[in-house]
């Protein structure tokens, strides 16, 4: 080639593999992160089921503002879902850490604790001390089996942060427990 041809030909081609790196570039996306090995099958399952379980209780907990009519009601309301949210964070970024799906097997599973839509429409329904004895009643329940759970994964989980979070758990729970009596029958 003619050292004229040439300068010109290496200049785009100089050119076209600086705009390669440009800004304007788009990204490649980093590789997702590889989920974390250090979680055993009872810190997954521990994880998912409580998701699932504190989701449930969520509607159950914003009904209280409207239907019942004692302040205290609606105060302890107030207390178990700011406990709530705070849990539903931590373990929504332990969901992310172990790597586990999207679709959460255990959404929806009825299970002791688990307080089902079924219940959330009685409740919707209920006012007043109906709606106080429904709510305590479902509350209590699923803070009993939310230690209990807990419990498991502090004796047969291996993740450290998944058992540091069961144990604040358990406290938490069974600090608001005195303020659910069991029913008299």
């Amino acid at each position: 080639m003619p050292r004229r041809t040439l300068a010109p030909a290496l200049v785009l081609l100089m050119a076209g593999l600086c705009a390669c790196d440009s800004p304007a570039s788009p990204a490649v996306p980093p590789p997702p992160a590889a989920p974390s090995t250090s979680f055993g099958g009872t810190d997954r399952a521990w994880i998912e089921i409580n998701i699932a379980m504190n989701e449930e209780l969520t509607p159950l907990l914003e009904l209280a503002g409207e239907q019942s009519r004692d302040n205290a009601v609606k105060g302890i309301a107030s207390q178990v879902n700011d406990v709530n949210v705070r849990d539903l964070t931590e373990l929504r970024a332990l969901h992310d850490a172990a790597g586990l799906p999207a679709e959460n097997p255990h959404k929806g599973m009825p299970m002791p604790g688990m307080v089902t839509p079924e219940v959330v429409t009685r409740a919707a329904a209920a006012e007043g001390a109906a709606f106080d004895q429904i709510f305590r009643e479902q509350v209590r329940a699923h803070l009993d089996q939310g230690v209990k759970l807990a419990k498991s994964e502090t004796t047969a989980g291996v993740e450290p942060r998944t058992k540091a979070l069961a144990e604040r758990m358990i406290s938490d729970r069974e600090s608001l427990l005195p303020k659910f009596p069991p029913a008299v029958k």
